[in-house]
Formats: structure tokens, sequence, C-alpha cells
């Protein structure tokens, strides 16, 4: 029997399979207004056609600073939560779980604002920061985002505390002063304030670098302190990517180079996670949750290239496919 197509459930919500569709920004909103389009609509509906149990909407704003790029969708008003509503009726119609990245860009900003962050350097080619010296607002933004994106339908809630934004520029020591405990408490307490917010039923996940790549910075050894803490928050599933809080790292690039460090995460802290990052064939996406690596895999730019991938994976595992009625006779 295929574990990666076994259900998993989490809190009320349960997976029809393990593979879901990492957070991918497409950059699309077209008025600047944080508004998605028909694009995510189709982007994110046929991943759900596709298979994928999961499908995580792309890093969403919680407020307009926020945003990596002015093309980037939100989550900060109203007019935002209806154009979300049939995208997600549409996922769960297709019989994928609905969810969405809350996040923030902090200093990795690309826009005519502002940015803030833990720090007043710069990213590099990026505006200059300003220094927050108080985090309340911030804190409420994710609140407030949460509680939109549960208006909206969203059954899964995604913390984007990795790739150098905001929540990744408090811990690393690369842009963070402090101790260890210091520089992760406003992951943590995002975390505990959105468990808060939305309830015992709903599953709340949440992003983290797994290992900045350099030299002196933030290490394996460090996500695990954090994922404890952030399951102690009230966070169901640590999801591991890694990099991005520097313009250059060593990066150990290769085919599942980033599962390691989920299941360090997974063993040492004993919390759920998921995988991410060159993640292609089927049978290395079954491996990964048979030898308890990751309890999830997510699926990026595989899934750009064949939004099918899940329908062709449970073929060559010898799983039951169940593909919608209209694209039954391709199957």
């Amino acid at each position: 029997m295929s574990q990666l197509f076994s259900p998993f459930t989490l809190r009320s919500v349960t997976l029809p399979n393990r593979i879901a569709v990492s957070p991918m920004c497409q950059y699309s909103v077209s008025k600047e207004d944080g508004v998605p389009t028909t694009w995510h609509l189709v982007h994110l509906g046929s991943r759900a056609v596709g298979g994928a149990g999961l499908v995580i909407a792309e890093a969403t704003s919680v407020e307009p600073r926020g945003r990596i790029s002015p093309q980037d969708t939100g989550i900060w008003n109203d007019e935002q939560v209806e154009a979300w509503k049939p995208i997600v009726a549409f996922i769960k119609e297709h019989g994928a779980v609905p969810a969405i990245q809350l996040a923030h860009a902090g200093r990795k900003a690309i826009g005519d604002w502002v940015p803030v962050s833990s720090t007043t350097e710069p990213f590099p080619g990026g505006n200059q920061p300003e220094k927050l010296t108080g985090t309340s607002e911030i804190v409420k933004a994710f609140v407030d985002g949460a509680l939109r994106a549960r208006e909206a339908g969203f059954e899964v809630i995604e913390i984007h505390a990795a790739h150098g934004y905001l929540l990744h520029q408090f811990y690393s020591p690369l842009t963070n002063e402090g101790s260890l405990e210091e520089r992760i408490a406003l992951s943590v307490e995002i975390t505990a304030a959105v468990r808060a917010a939305v309830g015992p039923d709903v599953p709340v996940f949440v992003r983290i670098t797994g290992s900045d790549w350099v030299e002196g910075a933030w290490t394996s050894d460090d996500s695990v302190v954090l994922a404890q803490a952030l399951k102690a928050a009230g966070a169901d599933l640590i999801d591991v990517s890694s990099g991005g809080i520097v313009a250059q790292a060593d990066i150990p690039i290769g085919p599942g180079y980033q599962v390691p460090l989920a299941e360090a995460v997974r063993q040492k802290a004993d919390v759920p996670t998921g995988a991410v990052g060159l993640i292609t064939e089927a049978k290395q996406a079954e491996q990964i949750v048979t030898d308890g690596s990751a309890d999830l895999v997510l699926l990026a730019r595989e899934l750009l290239r064949d939004p099918y991938w899940p329908l062709h994976a449970a073929q060559q595992l010898g799983v039951e496919v169940r593909a919608p009625k209209q694209y039954a006779r391709a199957f």
C-alpha cells in the first residue's frame, strides 16, 4: 500500500494524500491591489484537478508593506476575501484541501514603500528598511489575515517564517541580535496568536528555514529548538525549507537536498513535517514518506511542469487513479 497516497489527518482536516502544492508566488495581480485574479483560479484549481491533496496559495501578504512585490496577492481587506472565495470553492470541489500561506516580506519587499525589518541593513539591491521597535502591529496583521483567510474558506493556515522574509529576519543571527530565544520570539508569538484566533479545529503550519547555509548562522539544530517552541505554541506541522536570508550562500542543491532538514526536525522535535525541494519522482516522494523523513511532500517547480503529477505518480505506484470524471477517459 502506498504511503504517499494514504490519508493524513491534522485536527479536523483530513488530506486525501500526502502531496501538497508548495506556495509559489505568481506575481500576477494586475492592479497592484492584492486581489487574486482568474490566473490564480486556473493555477491553483488545475493542481486540485491534478490530484494534489493540499493546495497552498502563494505567499499572501498580511499588509500592503509586507508584499514581496506590488503584484503579490493580499489578505488585508474584504475585497481580497471575496476574490479568494471562488478560488477556494473550486479547490474544494475537486477534492483538495485549500490552504494559504500568510506572509510578510520585511526588508525583501520590492516596491515604492519603506520596508520594515529587524535591522536597518537592506537586502542587496533593495530599499533600506526601517527597524521595527515594536511588533504588535505585525502580530495583529497576521491574526487578521488568518481570520480573513478562514472567512474566504481556507481550511489550513501556513505562516511564512522562511526564505529571508520578515520572521526569518528576526530569528537569523545574520539579521538580528540577541539570544536564540529572543530571536525566535516573534515567530512563536504570531503562531500562538494565530492558533488562538482560528480555534482548535484548524491546522496551523509554519514554514521555516532549516539552515541559512552560511557558516556561523542559522543551523539545523537551531531549527529543532524553533520547531519545539512552535509546536508548544500550537503549530501542527513544520514545513522545512532553507536559505534566503543572504544573496549568496553555499547551498548543496540536488534531488531532495532539504529532506534531511525536515527529517531532523521531525525526529528531534517530535512534530509532523513537510519536505520540499527538488522532489520530482514518484518513488522518491513515496520513499520520503515511507521512511519517516516527512509526513508531507511539497512540490513546486515539478507541479508547474506537470499539474497532473499526482495522477501520474499514482499510476506509477500502482494506486487507483481518481481523476475527475471529465478526464476519466485519459486514465
